[in-house]
């Protein structure tokens, strides 16, 4: 089994979105006749799959409060948060076809790993989970990429329940205090239950110990690596810049939706209605008892196909006098009202 790991230039990389890429262009053009084992950890992203709607899947004042990425992956399924307390352990297998949709199998290496360092009681739960005394510390996923079957699966080493809860809920849902105690009583770390010489393992440690236990090495120096070549990562570079780490695959591939925001603001009560489509206002109605002497349909058109993002509305809305429109207020105060 190769090793593949996201140093460049003797860096490790903590950017979530060329984890992804990197897994995609191996996936694709990588062939070494051999498995292929992609372990990493990164700072914090979310996750969205490829046919979710990425407005209502997050909470976007949280997200940029927090400085939190967000990547749409090439696959299905649900939002997930990822930071720097859990490893990801990624393959692709193509030794042994019937490990495909099989997750006990799939999960067996990284079982015994954990058994080894101590947590003796992790055990699969359900399909695709793993758990200790119920509480979920990982999850796994398999597709087939021409061929070869690519997947995965998180270890959950410590865990932040605050973002895990707060920036997978869009604004306009109140997070209730039970939803952090749901969290906390569903899903739990794996640290707490290694053996006493690993308690202090930073993940990077943890990431290590996992990759020896999997490929039976003790030193690190002793595993099979594909280093990736300049050329590999200026085509992992072309897909960041075209995809990863591009707002309309990102934001913009987001079905239509429509929604509506209302406030009550010193200029009196604006009440917005929104259509949006591949994440740009589609179509707007404004309605309210301010006082303004404009016609509002030039404020409506002004908006249409403005990206749902607070800077190109504020900039659209800079272009107009919003006092002639609304009275004493500003394109500031409208935005929020739009993202609220």
């Amino acid at each position: 089994m190769y090793l593949i790991e996201p140093y460049r230039n003797g860096e490790y990389i903590t950017d979530g979105a060329v984890a992804l890429a990197m897994q995609v262009y191996v996936s694709e053009n990588i062939f070494l006749n051999e498995d292929i084992l992609f372990p990493y950890y990164c700072d914090p992203k979310v996750e969205i799959g490829r046919f979710q709607n990425t407005a209502v899947e997050i909470n976007q004042d949280y997200l940029e409060e927090h400085h939190i990425k967000v990547v749409r992956r090439d696959t299905g399924g649900g939002a997930v948060y990822v930071d720097r307390g859990a490893v990801n352990m990624c393959c692709i297998l193509e030794k042994d076809d019937t490990i495909y949709g099989n997750f006990k199998k799939f999960y067996e290496p990284g079982i015994d790993a954990l058994h080894q360092l101590g947590a003796t009681e992790v055990e699969q739960s359900g399909r695709n989970d793993l758990a200790i005394h119920g509480k979920k510390v990982s999850g796994a996923a398999m597709t087939l990429i021409k061929g070869r079957i690519y997947g995965g699966y998180s270890l959950l080493l410590d865990v932040d329940y605050e973002p895990m809860v707060k920036v997978l809920k869009p604004n306009r849902k109140k997070i209730e205090s039970k939803g952090i105690k749901s969290v906390r009583s569903r899903v739990g770390s794996i640290r707490e239950h290694l053996a006493p010489e690993y308690q202090e393992v930073t993940i990077h440690e943890f990431k290590d110990l996992m990759v020896k236990q999997i490929l039976g090495i003790d030193d690190l120096s002793a595993a099979k690596r594909y280093e990736l070549t300049e050329r590999d990562w200026q085509a992992i570079d072309d897909m960041l810049d075209k995809k990863y780490n591009n707002w309309e695959w990102n934001f913009g591939r987001s079905p239509r939706y429509e929604y509506n925001r209302d406030a009550r603001l010193t200029v009196g009560t604006i009440d917005i209605s929104l259509s949006v489509e591949q994440g740009r206002i589609a179509a707007c109605r404004i309605y309210g008892d301010f006082f303004g002497q404009g016609d509002i349909k030039d404020v409506e058109s002004q908006l249409t196909g403005v990206r749902v993002v607070k800077e190109d509305i504020v900039g659209a809305l800079n272009e107009l006098d919003m006092s002639y429109y609304f009275g004493k207020t500003t394109a500031e105060e409208i935005a929020d009202v739009i993202l609220s």
